[in-house]
């Protein structure tokens, strides 16, 4: 993932986070929201639920590795905070993408 494509500053996170649209299922909640730029970007929070810290990092590395490697489901012009829930320990990788890919899918649906 581009340094570019990524939510950093704490005030647009929160500003995506309090007055953007979320979708959910049993191991992500995405939270998305229009912005003038003309690229999309990213925000990863993985919560200490998930477990020390390697396993929080080894989760963010999995999320970044899914966003790079389906950027063709992704809009322009929107950002996206992905929040891990605690089921995501109970899967794959692959199932973890699948489900990361419905609700992709799921967003671009409502935006058209």
């Amino acid at each position: 993932m581009k340094k570019n494509n990524i939510v950093k500053k704490n005030y647009e996170f929160n500003s995506i986070l309090n007055t953007g649209e979320k979708i959910k299922n049993k191991y992500f909640i995405i939270y998305y929201k229009k912005n003038n730029l003309d690229k999309y970007r990213f925000g990863i929070s993985v919560g200490k639920k998930i477990g020390n810290a390697v396993y929080r990092n080894k989760y963010k590395r999995r999320i970044r590795n899914i966003i790079d490697n389906n950027k063709k489901y992704y809009k322009k012009n929107l950002d996206y905070i992905i929040i891990l829930r605690k089921a995501c320990l109970e899967i794959d990788f692959s199932n973890l993408e699948q489900n990361f890919i419905f609700l992709i899918k799921k967003i671009n649906q409502k935006e058209k």
